[in-house]
């Protein structure tokens, strides 16, 4: 069975990625420092503790397994921090990424799915993004995640390293069988720190920003369900696998959601009330964020068939109800 290295799968994507691997056939090997991941989410094939920046670990991790791929979603994720702390973003993505990069190179694995994100393109409102879009990110995340894109580049010249890149934002739902899902330590996702909310676990919700320029005022995003997600990079790791080139894929639905229309949703999903308060807007947030995904659906074939906001709340609940992770 061929191995797939994971990084970052005891996390929230990369674990139902490892899922999504198992059942296509893959046996997926987790890579994971466990500084915000969880030993429990490592359920479908062999960890392997380490950080990214760790040459000599991820040497021996490659020299063990020989996998033919890689599959990157080890990062820091969380916008607000990346523009208090710039260093810890820059150190731990780029640096971390060049590691792993050099690294599978040395090993001959050159097929290569990279977890990226639609803040590379920044704030720009209006307009439904394309892979095509110029990419002007607004906060170190995004800066950093870009870095990583141009990177991918320089390596498929110098070294023949094939990749595909997903650019995706708001990742939402859980898998329907709560084997895995969402759980982060802060927590600082919309869904998750809504159920906490209405399920008592806090005091209550903030909303960053009322006075965006959007219908309600708060800020607008395109969410895509964790499992339409993850089904997407293993088409992406087929493509390569098949021989074809180096592609950059948009993962959207194309339509987005305000804050606003996330509560009342998650309301009507779990009857019962959003308890929120209304406060100032976060740095390095952008207003709206629509993703289009028609290249995606053309030449991959992929399709969300779960990405609703009724769907994704109900998984992320069934989940938020039933599981948690203990490191």
């Amino acid at each position: 069975m061929d191995r797939v290295l994971v990084t970052g799968g005891a996390g929230y994507i990369g674990s139902h990625a490892c899922k999504a691997l198992k059942a296509a056939g893959f046996l997926p090997v987790t890579f994971d420092s466990l500084v915000t991941g969880w030993r429990d989410a490592v359920r479908f094939g062999p960890f392997e503790e380490g950080d990214l920046l760790d040459r000599a670990r991820l040497d021996q991790v490659f020299a063990t397994h020989r996998p033919v791929a890689v599959m990157h979603f080890a990062a820091l994720s969380q916008v607000g921090e990346s523009m208090s702390d710039p260093g810890r973003y820059w150190r731990n993505n780029v640096a971390g990424s060049l590691t792993l990069i050099e690294a599978a190179c040395a090993a001959g694995c050159m097929d290569f799915v990279f977890s990226s994100t639609c803040a590379t393109y920044g704030d720009q409102d209006g307009v439904v993004l394309t892979e095509d879009s110029p990419q002007h990110p607004i906060n170190a995340y995004g800066a950093s995640k870009r870095a990583i894109e141009e990177m991918l580049r320089d390596f498929e010249v110098a070294h023949g390293l094939r990749h595909v890149i997903f650019r995706y934002f708001n990742v939402a739902g859980a898998d329907p069988e709560a084997e895995v899902g969402e759980f982060h330590q802060p927590e600082t996702h919309l869904i998750p720190l809504m159920l906490d909310a209405i399920d008592g676990r806090r005091a209550g919700l903030t909303i960053f920003g009322t006075d965006y320029d959007t219908p309600d005022g708060t800020c607008i995003r395109d969410y895509v369900h964790v499992m339409d997600l993850v089904e997407a990079h293993v088409l992406g790791l087929n493509w390569l696998r098949g021989g074809k080139g180096s592609r950059v894929f948009n993962l959207g639905t194309g339509h987005g959601f305000s804050v606003r229309e996330v509560i009342a949703q998650s309301g009507a999903v779990t009857n019962r009330e959003v308890p929120f308060t209304e406060g100032g807007r976060r740095a390095g947030d952008c207003t709206r964020l629509v993703s289009g995904s028609s290249r995606a659906e053309a030449e991959l074939g992929w399709r969300p068939t779960r990405s609703t906001m009724g769907q994704m709340i109900a998984d992320a609940w069934r989940w938020h109800q039933n599981g948690h992770y203990d490191r």
